[in-house]
C-alpha cells in the first residue's frame, strides 16, 4: 500500500542537530515543507556522499522553506561520532534523527526487518503532514539531491496552483499543464 497522501505516523525520537542532541516528533514535519532522508548505516560507504550531497543543497533546500531529517537506525550518539570524525558528515548542518527503536523507519514503511537498517527512502512532506512523494533505492544506488529540489519545487508548485499539473521533466517557470477534457488525447 503506498504512503503517497497519508499523514505522517507519531514518533519520538533523539537527534543530533549542531552540536546538541534534541528531540524531534512528527508534530515537527508540519507548518513547513519537510524532508525525511532514510539511509541504511552510519560510517558505511555511500551514505556519507549522499548526506554530504544533501548538505550541498541544504540552502537551496532551506530558501524554498524546507527542512531536512535524516534518519538511520543508529543513534543519535553514533551520529554525533560520525559527524565528529568524519570530513564529509562534518559539514551537515540538518537534523539528523536516531531510530534505534525502528519505530520511524517501520512507519514509513523502509525497515529492512532482517537487517535492522532502513533502506535509502526520501520522502518529500507538505506543511499538513502528508506524504506528497516517495523515492526508494536499492543499498548500492545512491541518490541526487538536485533531483530532489527540482521535485520539491513541482509539489509546491501543484500545491499553490490547483487544477495545474506539472509534465515530466518540468523546470521552474515552464510550461504547466491543465487536465481538461480538451487535452485527452492532445499530449
Amino acid at each position: 500500500m503506498s504512503l503517497i497522501g497519508k499523514e505522517v505516523l507519531p514518533f519520538k525520537a533523539s537527534a543530533y542537530h549542531n552540536g546538541s542532541f534534541i528531540d524531534v516528533s512528527e508534530a515537527d514535519l508540519k507548518g513547513k515543507w519537510s524532508v525525511v532522508c532514510f539511509y541504511p548505516a552510519d560510517f558505511t560507504f555511500v551514505c556519507p556522499t549522499e548526506l554530504e550531497d544533501l548538505q550541498n543543497e541544504y540552502e537551496t533546500l532551506k530558501s524554498l522553506g524546507v527542512e531536512v531529517y535524516s534518519v538511520s537506525t543508529d543513534t543519535h550518539f553514533t551520529h554525533k561520532a560520525w559527524h565528529d570524525s568524519s570530513e564529509a558528515i562534518g559539514k551537515i548542518t540538518y537534523i539528523m534523527i536516531g531510530d534505534p527503536s525502528h519505530t520511524i523507519s517501520r512507519n514509513f514503511d523502509v525497515l529492512i526487518e532482517e537487517a535492522g537498517m532502513a533502506d535509502r527512502g526520501t520522502f518529500i512532506i507538505d506543511p499538513d503532514g502528508v506524504i506528497q512523494a516517495i523515492e526508494i533505492n536499492a543499498d548500492g544506488i545512491g541518490r541526487d539531491a538536485s533531483i530532489l529540489v527540482n521535485k520539491i519545487k513541482a509539489a509546491q508548485y501543484v500545491r499553490n496552483n490547483p487544477g495545474e499539473v506539472c509534465p515530466a521533466k518540468w523546470q521552474e517557470g515552464s510550461t504547466t499543464l491543465k487536465p481538461s477534457l480538451d487535452l485527452v488525447g492532445k499530449i
